[in-house]
Parts: C-alpha cells; sequence; structure tokens
C-alpha cells in the first residue's frame, strides 16, 4: 500500500508543477450481459494504480494545491450496506477505505457531485480523461455548470484541462520491484498453463479443449482471470493473428499456436508457444520454427538499459528474412540481398506485426514507443530508450498462407513465440523462461 500512496504523491507534484488543480479518476462501470447478469466485473487499470481498490462505483480525487496549502487524496465509494452485502458481498464503505487504502478522505459515491462542485470552486485546473468517457465528459460538465452558477459571489471553476492518463501513462511504464514480482507470478502461472496444454496435446482434440487446459491451470494457480482472450490456433488457423473461434479439431502433422496469459492481482502475462500436434516437429515445421527462435533470441539480447525500443524489432527483422530467403519463402532473384528485401519490405508478405508491446497492469500495457521530449518540426521522434523498470513482449513470428511462388511444403504454417521482458539495470529478466521453446524442450515435454 506504501507504494500506490506515493504514486498518488507523485501525480499530485505533477499537477502542482503544471499549476496545481484536481484530478478525477473513476474505476470502470458494470457491464450487463443481458436480463439482470453482468459481465464479471474489472476495475480500471489507472484506477487501480492509484487506490488498490476494486470495487465498482467509485472514483479517486487529487487535490493539488500549487500555492503550498493543503493537498489531499480523496476516495469516493459504496456506503457500507449489510443488507446488499448478503447478495453481493463485502463492501468497505467510505470510512474503512480511508483507512484501509491509505486516502486522507473518503465520501460515499453518492456524494460526488456535491462534493466536486467545492473541490472546483477557484481550482485553476482540471485533470482528467478527456473524451474517454461520455459520461464522465457529461459530469465534468456539470460540475462545471454548478461552480459558474456561483460567479456572481467571485467563484470561478477551472478554466484550464489536463489530460491525466498523459501523466499516468509514463508512470505506469515504469514498473516497480512489487509490480515486477505479480507479473513474474502471472508469468510463472501462464508457462505452467502451456506446458499443461502442451502435454495434454493429441490428434483428435478440440482447439478449445486445449483452451480448457489452460483456464483450469490459470485458476488452480490462484489467477483471477485471463488476461486477454486465449488463441488456440491449429493447423491454418494459425495464420491468423487473432484467431479466436478456438474450435476447430487439432489434426495429426500440424502445428498448434498457443497465444494465452493470465492476469494476477491485476497485472498481466502474455506469452505464445508454437509446438506440433503430435508431438513431433516435421522437417518444414522445424526449419521455420529454428528462424522464429533465433529472430526471438536475437530481439531478447537487444532487451538492455541504453538500446533503443526498436532495436529489438530490427534485429528480430534481419533474421527472419535471412531465414526466408534461406528457405525460398522469398525468391531472391525477385527481391535482391537482404537488405533490398527488407529495404523494400518483402518480409511482410509472411511477417506483418510488430515485435513486442509494453505489458503490466493492461496486456497492452500505456505508454509511449517513442520519446515524449519535442524535437524540431519535420523530425520524427526517436524510439525512447529502454530503461530499467520497463517491461514488453518479445514475440517474432512467421505465417505462410498458401501463394504463389510459395514452397507448398510450408503451407498453412505459422508460428509465433512470445516472452515477458522486464528491463533490469544490467540487461533483462525473462519472466515466461519456464515455458519450454527450444525443438528439444518441447518434444521431449510432449513426450511426458
Amino acid at each position: 500500500m506504501t507504494s500506490i500512496v506515493a504514486r498518488r504523491a507523485s501525480l499530485i507534484a505533477q499537477m502542482q508543477a503544471k499549476g496545481g488543480g484536481v484530478a478525477v479518476v473513476p474505476t470502470a462501470p458494470e457491464a450487463t450481459r443481458n436480463s439482470d447478469s453482468e459481465y464479471p466485473y474489472r476495475h480500471d487499470s489507472y484506477f487501480y494504480y492509484l487506490s488498490g481498490f476494486t470495487e465498482p462505483e467509485a472514483v479517486v480525487v487529487l487535490v493539488a494545491d500549487a500555492r503550498g496549502g493543503k493537498s489531499q487524496s480523496i476516495l469516493f465509494c459504496r456506503e457500507k450496506d449489510i443488507e446488499r452485502e448478503i447478495w453481493d458481498g463485502f463492501r468497505y464503505g467510505p470510512e474503512a477505505a480511508r483507512e484501509a487504502f491509505g486516502f486522507d478522505a473518503a465520501f460515499p459515491i453518492a456524494a460526488l457531485d456535491t462534493e466536486m462542485s467545492k473541490l472546483l470552486a477557484d481550482a485553476p485546473a482540471l485533470f482528467y480523461s478527456l473524451g474517454s468517457s461520455a459520461s464522465l465528459d457529461a459530469q465534468v460538465q456539470r460540475w462545471s455548470q454548478m461552480v459558474r452558477r456561483q460567479s456572481r459571489s467571485g467563484i470561478n471553476a477551472p478554466v484550464v484541462a489536463h489530460d491525466v492518463y498523459a501523466l499516468l501513462d509514463e508512470m505506469r511504464l515504469f514498473k516497480d520491484a512489487g509490480e515486477i514480482a505479480l507479473m513474474q507470478r502471472a508469468a510463472d502461472i501462464s508457462a505452467q498453463a502451456h506446458l499443461r496444454a502442451m502435454k495434454a496435446t493429441r490428434p483428435g482434440m478440440f482447439e478449445y479443449q486445449l483452451d480448457a487446459e489452460l483456464l483450469h491451470e490459470f485458476r488452480r494457480s490462484g489467477s483471477q482471470f485471463p488476461a486477454y482472450t486465449s488463441i488456440v490456433a491449429s493447423g491454418a488457423n494459425a495464420c491468423v493473428l487473432h484467431y479466436s473461434a478456438n474450435n476447430a479439431l487439432c489434426q495429426d502433422g500440424d502445428l498448434v499456436l498457443i497465444d494465452a496469459g493470465c492476469e494476477f492481482d491485476s497485472y498481466a502475462s502474455d506469452i505464445t508457444r508454437t509446438y506440433p500436434v503430435n508431438g513431433k516437429f516435421s522437417g518444414p515445421q522445424k526449419a521455420l520454427y529454428e528462424i522464429v527462435l533465433a529472430a526471438q533470441l536475437a530481439a531478447i539480447a537487444e532487451a538492455k538499459p541504453g538500446q533503443r525500443y526498436i532495436a529489438g524489432h530490427d534485429a528480430a527483422i534481419r533474421v527472419l528474412t535471412q531465414g526466408m530467403l534461406d528457405t525460398g519463402l522469398l525468391d531472391k532473384n525477385k527481391v535482391g540481398t537482404l537488405d533490398d528485401a527488407i529495404t523494400n519490405n518483402h518480409f511482410r508478405q509472411f511477417y506483418m506485426h510488430g515485435t513486442g508491446h509494453w505489458i503490466g497492469l493492461d496486456v497492452h500495457d500505456v505508454g509511449a514507443y517513442r520519446e515524449i521530449a519535442p524535437v524540431p518540426e519535420g523530425q520524427q521522434k526517436p524510439y525512447r530508450v529502454l530503461q530499467p523498470g520497463m517491461v514488453l513482449t518479445v514475440e517474432p513470428g512467421i505465417y505462410v498462407r498458401p501463394a504463389e511462388g510459395v514452397p507448398e511444403q510450408y503451407w498453412n504454417i505459422g508460428i509465433r513465440i512470445e516472452d515477458d521482458i522486464a528491463i533490469t539495470p544490467d540487461g533483462h529478466l525473462n519472466l515466461s523462461r519456464a515455458a519450454p521453446k527450444s525443438v528439444a524442450d518441447i518434444e521431449a515435454a510432449m513426450q511426458q
């Protein structure tokens, strides 16, 4: 909890540097599935980052006084209600939540409008997520109107609005030791889920049966949710990047690509492994797999402090493209040299996505990929330099759809290998290292 209180203090300090004001960060609304049934509730990541609070119908408000006055953190949440707890479970109530989560003050959520009209009176600026929520925008307009009605008394509404997410994105990009420990736990659970699926795979199984193996391991090990909808793609389905049907039969001789990760205490993991349904790679499958694995290892080697984010992608592209030339996926007589094939993006026929993304509270986590400092007009901002505390995925792949000129032995092979990499002061830590990924280790695991 100390780290969460420190985050609120850090955000208040940034608000003070911009002249002070009031920040408003609501949690996610509950969503109706049908009739009186709701989807499983998951709090908003920005809200949780500042509160550690997981109940719905809650708002964090931070007051930053740039003139040296008192700044404070306030939580608005549901009132304690024993009757509702019989139906829906425990709720803290304002006073218990204030004490448990280290806020300076707490109020019932029903008091939000009244209290905000007081807090925004003569506030120099409002910090909130501009345009991200129609309901929040409507609330902000309502609060502003309530304050403007007091203008004859010399009270003014904020005249400046700042995007609070822009400040929080940069904070969330850098994970502390506690956050990385949670991500390590999520990755460990997910690695065991992938291993479980490998051992369970047999020709004649359906993709959804492997999906069930993943979900079983997630929940058995204490994960609250999958971090995203799992991809279990066998055969040609592996060439569909965001395949989600997970209902096809796994055929003898095919590969199966599983992109799946769990969420543990709100932090995500994201792992992809590709392996043979029958437990043994064929010659063409092994040839392409070894290329993708070499590309991933080359990219991971660039994951270190002082290196540009894009360096891993560039390293992977070079290895993948050389492999495409060596195997005949790309015709040297048509595309030219390795450098020509890269410059002219010929590799994109078989590799059409980036090599990774930030990961944290969200599986595709927030944070700028390019430097945030301004550059001279007309120049593109460079990719940012990696620093300790950043966590990213590394996930090259090759996807071969049937096409004229493409060797038929590689048709319908889709391969992706993905790990979660934390940048450390002396290099990196592979959080998902427990999931087998060499040809030998995969085949050995599947024989068990």
